[in-house]
């Protein structure tokens, strides 16, 4: 039986070593033979393998060494690909697949890719889920989640929240991270009622933030002064709480923006000052707990 790999560590100036797990990257390889459905050939930054190594040899000077793989491919082997990756580098904790709830097939992938335990749950983007909670055998789909313990990350803007908000009360042990809240759901914070809702979800216990996606470009450059980007993660850490939010690169994405040690340096900064306790739950605790990683 396959076991999830034991974490990493980093010393935090003189404080207890804190594990630290990065819980969104993306792994791919186009020189496969049947290549990849994403990225694009267009796309010079990321159209390359984008494999463990490389992973490690980008992290290296963070000490970041467990992330947890999110899917960048709808094809279902792929999902088999990811683990089967995940057998000779340990530095993969946990995976997020692709399936469709709401098909006949789903039940049986379900059942085949849970178990090895590093599959952890699903990914769901805004389409997928507002059309899905008003279909019965959608929110069945993801009750069978529920009851093996799994869970999903939700990717989308605004719209997005309102279908969360339902699930989450459908399926109240059924665990949600929000992916790229830095910036999305898109435009909730434009108006009263968009914060309100996202106050309310953010109230939910089982609802996550992932804090990804924080790092922005001005004039082609990226914005690298820490202080730029508090007021975003003061919003996200007063929504959530220091028991729901967790470090995400979303590398190698984020190459577009910035070098990984720029993305990990800028939201360290910020944790850091809140102080190990909140550091350690922040880069592995709250990760271990969404996902249930050992």
């Amino acid at each position: 039986m396959l076991t999830a790999p034991v974490l990493g560590v980093l010393p935090c100036s003189g404080a207890a070593p804190v594990p630290m797990i990065d819980t969104h990257i993306h792994l791919y390889d186009p020189t496969r033979p049947q290549g990849v459905p994403w990225p694009p050939k267009s796309d010079p930054v990321l159209y390359q393998p984008t494999m463990p190594p490389g992973f490690l040899e980008v992290t290296r000077s963070s000490g970041v060494t467990a992330a947890v793989v999110v899917e960048a491919s709808p094809l279902l082997e792929d999902n088999q690909w990811i683990l089967d990756l995940a057998r000779n580098h340990p530095v993969i904790a946990g995976f997020v697949g692709h399936l469709e709830p709401g098909t006949k097939a789903f039940a049986g992938h379900l059942a085949r890719f849970a178990s090895n335990p590093l599959f952890r749950g699903i990914r769901l983007n805004e389409a997928a889920l507002v059309a899905g909670v008003r279909q019965p055998a959608f929110v069945d789909d993801l009750r069978r989640m529920e009851d093996r313990g799994l869970m999903i990350d939700a990717i989308g803007n605004f719209p997005m929240v309102a279908a969360l908000a339902q699930l989450s009360h459908r399926l109240p042990g059924l665990r949600i991270a929000i992916d790229h809240m830095a910036d999305l759901p898109g435009g909730w914070q434009k108006t009263e009622d968009t914060r309100a809702a996202m106050r309310d979800l953010a109230k939910v216990p089982q609802v996550y933030s992932k804090v990804s996606g924080v790092v922005r470009q001005v004039e082609g450059k990226p914005v690298v002064n820490p202080a730029a980007y508090r007021q975003t993660l003061d919003e996200l850490w007063d929504l959530f709480g220091e028991d729901r939010v967790m470090y995400g690169s979303n590398w190698p994405v984020s190459d577009r923006i910035a070098p990984y040690a720029v993305v990990f340096r800028i939201v360290h900064s910020y944790v850091t000052e809140k102080g190990p306790d909140s550091s350690a739950k922040f880069f592995a605790g709250n990760a271990k707990n969404c996902y249930r990683l050992s």
